[in-house]
């Protein structure tokens, strides 16, 4: 698997709920934001298949850690 360096600008407010989200999670603040940006991006794949009419073929798809 190749990785991809990328810089995340996050509001000073929401910095501390993701650091503390992370701990909680026992995941670094990287895997946390891969994991949620894993879970949106399944998600808004399953709404693009819902608006197809595919949506039920992925009932649950993006709920599981």
């Amino acid at each position: 698997m190749s990785i991809t360096t990328m810089t995340l600008r996050v509001p000073d407010e929401l910095a501390p709920a993701i650091r503390q989200a992370a701990s909680a999670a026992g995941l670094s603040v990287n895997a946390y934001i891969v994991r949620a940006a894993r879970r949106a991006a399944t998600l808004d794949a399953g709404h693009q298949l819902a608006v197809l009419g595919l949506g039920q073929d992925l009932a649950g798809e993006g709920d599981s850690r």
